[in-house]
């Protein structure tokens, strides 16, 4: 099993050279603060987080009486992590955040689920539940909640899903009734991740229920906020509320994260407070998954990063065979064979374009907030946001499983700890919303929205990178730019066909959402592998790549162009003309 090692270089090349920082570091950070921040992020995931990450999976949470003990190691780990103030990076300064914008948060979310992915689901849902109390919560709640929140003291957990509701949360049955100053909440609600432990004080859930004269369906949702322990007007802690951990489920990875079915008002109500207005509900939880959903994606990053380092660790210690076109009188390390080569590769080339464009969304939001906010940067942030959670949780996968078919048999066999990273990576594709909701999403909520102006104007910044393509140097760049030229077409007119579909016949357009979002993905990945090798070769030719990594950054780009660009035109077929053909399957012929 080896060892994980942050992607820093990367992460530095990105946030330094290839994403546009301006007007979002505002004089609060600059390269030199990144790279230490970046050090520092990697030595503690990769000495603390990293060593915890099988322990959690064999030991797992585990609910004993009334308590949920956390495996060896963790709590130790989490006061670590928020005494270290990694938990307070994109918290607000007025709340004792240290106010880093959301690009910086994620290059560092990355790192943590690359190390462990069952510990980083834990600041994940809190810092969720911090941008909603600070993008809605009154004045009142954010200074009595938003503090301990930030520094880690206390952690937060988000509560939407039913057993008889599932993501129809039209469904949902929890109630809210009035009572002195504030609601009893009853209700039941599953899958909630860090539902319940014993890591931190105090738990603060973010909780969706209806009031007695609420409207029927998602219009009659409110949210409010129900601590494990009720906040006295000091800040102090006062009694237990009642909400209860009844269950931990039993899964098929992330073993260390406590997934909980949790209790409300067993006891005649859990005391709750509204976030915001009544019957908004939906609306402010949409906050916090949109954050939830961007981490999400980062999550399908950080763990093919793992996945193919230790990968490609073993390909390179692994002896077997004598590769074909290699003369050697002994057998050599199998990353000589060439389909061996080619897993690697395909996986090394995805993340990176993944990578950036996880950074690239997150820096659109950054520059669509705050004083100088551009509605057109925000509308690119939201319509990447779908496309950053499914393409990049799929992508998670598909590595994992590229990586246990590099260890062969051995991959197989839990010892090694390839079979981890694909069982954990397993659960991204579904939670926060399942990769068929985020195509949905990008169609419905996105595109439709605005009909395509999003889409085409990102469109039009993919047009300007070909052109300038187009006057550089070098065969690399020439195949790139063609591949890329083509590809964008592509989506051109995917875009415009998908856009007509949905007007005809709605159905058939969603048929073919799937296919979209995959071909968005390519296309844009596609985009920022670009960019990135724009600046790797004028680096290269002013000659500052003393250690290659430029040179490697401009072969990626050209593999990621022959294998994976070429994809496009086979998608624009499927989504031109495969959503009836699925419709009209007859239904008893399943």
């Amino acid at each position: 099993m080896s060892q994980y090692v942050a992607p820093i270089s990367d992460l530095r090349f990105l946030l330094g050279s290839v994403i546009e920082t301006g007007g979002i570091l505002n004089g609060v950070l600059d390269l030199s603060d990144i790279d230490a921040i970046l050090e520092e992020a990697g030595k503690f995931a990769s000495e603390v987080l990293a060593p915890l990450n099988s322990v959690g999976d064999k030991h797992g949470a585990r609910l004993t009486g009334p308590v949920v003990d956390m495996p060896p190691g963790f709590a130790e780990a989490w006061t670590g992590f928020a005494e270290g103030g990694w938990n307070s990076v994109t918290g607000n300064s007025d709340h004792g955040g240290q106010g880093f914008p959301t690009l910086i948060g994620t290059a560092l979310n990355e790192i943590w689920n690359g190390a462990n992915m069952a510990f980083a689901l834990c600041p994940l849902l809190t810092q969720g539940a911090v941008e909603c109390l600070e993008r809605v919560g009154s004045p009142e709640l954010q200074q009595k909640y938003l503090p301990n929140l930030i520094s880690g003291r206390w952690t937060g957990t988000m509560n939407l899903t039913e057993s008889q509701a599932g993501s129809d949360l039209a469904a949902l049955r929890t109630k809210a009734v009035p009572e002195g100053d504030g609601y009893r909440i009853t209700g039941q609600k599953i899958f909630i991740t860090f539902g319940d432990h014993e890591m931190t004080e105090n738990i603060i859930h973010l909780v969706l229920a209806r009031l007695p004269d609420a409207p029927p369906g998602i219009k009659g949702i409110s949210l409010f906020l129900v601590p494990k322990f009720r906040v006295n007007a000091d800040g102090t802690l006062g009694a237990r509320n009642d909400v209860r951990c009844v269950s931990l489920e039993h899964k098929l990875g992330i073993h260390a994260s406590p997934t909980a079915v949790l209790s409300f008002g067993d006891e005649g109500g859990a005391f709750g407070e509204l976030i915001g207005e009544a019957n908004r509900g939906l609306e402010y939880m949409f906050i916090m998954m949109n954050n939830a959903r961007l981490n999400v994606g980062v999550q399908g990053i950080g763990i093919a990063e793992r996945a193919y380092q230790q990968a490609r660790d073993y390909a390179r210690t692994r002896i077997q065979g004598r590769p074909v076109g290699i003369r050697s009188d002994t057998p050599l390390p199998i990353i000589q064979h060439p389909d061996i080569r080619r897993m690697l590769l395909t996986s090394k080339v995805r993340i990176e374009a993944a990578r950036a464009l996880a950074l690239e969304a997150a820096a659109s939001l950054d520059r669509g907030r705050g004083a100088n906010a551009d509605p057109a940067q925000l509308a690119k942030g939201e319509l990447l946001i779908p496309i950053c959670k499914a393409w990049s949780t799929d992508l998670g996968v598909s590595v994992a499983s590229l990586g246990l078919q590099i260890h062969g048999g051995m991959g197989y066999i839990e010892e090694t700890g390839a079979a981890q990273h694909y069982r954990d990576a397993r659960i991204a594709p579904i939670y926060e919303g399942t990769n068929g909701i985020q195509a949905n999403d990008l169609l419905g909520r996105k595109l439709l929205r605005d009909q395509g102006a999003a889409m085409k104007a990102l469109l039009e910044e993919i047009a300007a990178t070909v052109a300038q393509l187009a006057e550089a140097e070098g065969d690399d760049l020439a195949i790139l730019r063609h591949r890329l030229s083509l590809a964008r077409e592509v989506l051109v007119r995917s875009t415009d066909s998908l856009l007509t579909q949905a007007q005809e016949d709605m159905r058939t357009a969603l048929a073919s959402a799937a296919t979209y979002l995959d071909l968005a993905g390519c296309v844009i990945g596609g985009w920022m592998m670009a960019r990135s090798a724009l600046v790797a070769q004028e680096r290269l030719f002013a000659g500052q790549d003393p250690d290659g990594f430029c040179d490697a950054k401009l072969m990626s780009a050209r593999i990621y162009a022959e294998h994976e660009l070429v994809r496009a035109p086979g998608l624009e077929v499927v989504i031109n003309d495969g959503g009836r053909c699925l419709l009209n399957y007859p239904d008893e012929a399943f």
